[in-house]
């Protein structure tokens, strides 16, 4: 974990030399990834079988490997646009965590079997198609959905993987209908596709809501004390050598000097992170500093103990419980929305005990790690105490996204690989270990080589961000993805965070809703910029085969 949130920009790509600062991460990167590459080609052209079509196995490895690469350069990197935002985790950590977490929710809970993609949103089963085409839709649907995906994550725009995906199989089944004369417009279910245009409302709504209720209560009542302590302190420290030193504060030159002068920046970061006050003249960090100012030695220490100790008790008392409930929801998303495809069959009696005893654990255990923060700064233990619970939330999106999304790229290419090595169209697909490590390994590289915008635009684009509110965006996102998936609403992970990161911004009255327009347009536009590119590639490769 990074100490403080400074340390962020250290990790900013910098010019000059070969490749930069970041030569060796670059070139380990480019290696994994290129070694991959070769050895799932080797793989598949074994799997598939020695009759098949070299060219179009080898464009149909290139499609699907490059369709996991773009989703791990934008849904990937805005899953942990929060954590490298809030400073908790550097962009290497990042990569780290996404190494183990991603590769593994894929090959642990990606998916032994997944069904191909055929009557959601288009109606593929009734064009009766052989399944050369069939092959083709696929193919279009990948690269058409990655294209996409690439021009969005240059600009830095969090899009839908899911949607896009479906985009481009909606444009490729469509083309391919009207040209063979088996179908066209009629194929697609707009009912489904009116989902789509609901989750762009719903989606945002309810995690900005979640996450602005959610943050607000954890700025009353766990950080506001811990501001109000280093308000009170002679210049704006929250030691106890602050304590040694309040002579000099307050009668040097014989004078009280405006607390928002005597705050150096590292301090005002300190502000920002236990309450995100605005130590601007007239705001009312600045207000509470003046009034400190004014106390003499014996009130402000009087009443800084008091403060302390509250923020300490706030800590202890407070965290715990809250940790608590993150762990259910973490415990929840993981069995219902990622183990639950490695056939983990637990009753509800079962899932209840077991969430029961995760609790009380992390309930435990918090209170343990509180306690020991006493011995630190309330500013650092603050900190140091959200950083450790947003690893955890950074790390179960890791492993659930790796569990459920990387089956847009994993889908498709499956069915095609399966088409590629019977001859014919099965109902159900099934995916081999290798293809959900090689594209696991591809989520990572993306995410390394070409993430830093999205990441830039969740981190710090839509609102600042710290431990206390990355924690509460991830959570707060998390609790909605399981409501929504247990409930049937159609909603979008991605969309969801974006509008925690809003509802965070808002609490804080400062979310960048300027930056939200082009994102927003960038929603509407996926599955149509998706399906026109699927279009035009699946002509191309009819024309050519």
């Amino acid at each position: 974990m990074s100490p403080t949130p400074v340390q962020q920009h250290s990790d900013a790509p910098v010019t000059g030399g070969f490749l930069g600062p970041d030569r060796n991460w670059h070139l380990g990167a480019g290696l994994m990834t290129a070694a991959t590459v070769v050895a799932f080609t080797i793989w598949s052209f074994t799997h598939a079988g020695g009759e098949v079509n070299a060219l179009l196995l080898i464009l149909a490895i290139a499609f699907g490997l490059f369709m996991a690469f773009n989703i791990g350069g934008n849904d990937v990197a805005n899953s942990f646009g929060t954590s490298v935002g809030a400073g908790t985790l550097t962009m290497k950590q990042a990569l780290l965590v996404a190494a183990v977490f991603e590769v593994s929710g894929a090959v642990l809970a990606g998916g032994s079997v997944t069904e191909t993609v055929r009557s959601g949103i288009v109606d593929i089963d009734g064009m009766h198609m052989d399944p050369q085409s069939f092959a083709y839709i696929m193919m279009s649907a990948l690269l058409g959905a990655a294209v996409w995906l690439l021009l969005a994550t240059k600009m830095g725009w969090p899009v839908s993987t899911t949607h896009a995906i479906i985009g481009g199989i909606v444009g490729a089944a469509v083309t391919t209908g009207l040209v063979t004369g088996t179908g066209g417009l009629e194929m697609v279910q707009w009912s489904e596709i009116g989902k789509i245009a609901i989750s762009w409302i719903l989606s945002p709504l309810l995690g900005g809501v979640t996450a602005f209720l959610l943050f607000g209560a954890i700025k009353r009542h766990i950080l506001a004390p811990a501001s109000r302590a280093i308000a009170l302190g002679s210049r704006g420290f929250d030691d106890d050598e602050d304590d040694e030193d309040d002579d000099e504060a307050d009668e040097e030159d014989g004078r009280h000097v405006p607390g928002y002068e005597r705050v150096s920046e590292l301090q005002q970061s300190a502000f920002a992170e236990s309450a995100a006050l605005d130590l601007t003249p007239g705001g009312p960090g600045a207000e509470l500093a003046q009034h400190a100012s004014t106390l003499t030695k014996k009130e402000r220490k009087a009443a800084r103990k008091v403060e302390r100790k509250a923020a300490y008790h706030a800590l202890e008392k407070r965290v715990p419980p809250l940790a608590a409930g993150a762990a259910v929801v973490i415990a929840g998303m993981l069995v219902f929305k990622g183990l639950k495809n490695v056939g983990l069959d637990i009753s509800i009696g079962g899932g209840v005990l077991l969430l029961i005893m995760v609790a009380m654990g992390v309930w435990m255990a918090v209170t343990v790690f509180a306690r020991a923060l006493k011995k630190q700064s309330i500013s650092r233990a603050t900190f140091i105490m959200f950083s450790w619970m947003q690893v955890f939330t950074a790390s179960a999106f890791a492993f659930s996204h790796g569990a459920n999304d990387i089956a847009n790229a994993v889908g498709p290419f499956a069915a095609v690989l399966d088409v590629l090595s019977t001859g014919e169209i099965s109902e159900e697909a099934a995916v081999p270990t290798a293809v959900l490590a090689a594209f696991g390994v591809a989520l990572v590289s993306g995410l390394w080589f070409v993430g830093r915008r999205v990441i830039a635009t969740v981190g710090t684009g839509l609102t600042s961000m710290h431990p206390s509110s990355g924690f509460a965006a991830e959570l707060a996102a998390a609790g909605v993805v399981l409501l929504a998936s247990v409930l049937g609403l159609p909603v979008s992970s991605t969309h969801i965070l974006i509008g925690a990161v809003l509802g965070v911004g808002i609490v804080n009255h400062a979310a960048n809703w300027k930056l939200m327009r082009p994102i927003f347009l960038a929603w509407i536009i996926t599955l149509p910029a998706a399906a026109s590119i699927g279009a035009v590639v699946v002509l191309v490769l009819r024309a050519a085969f």
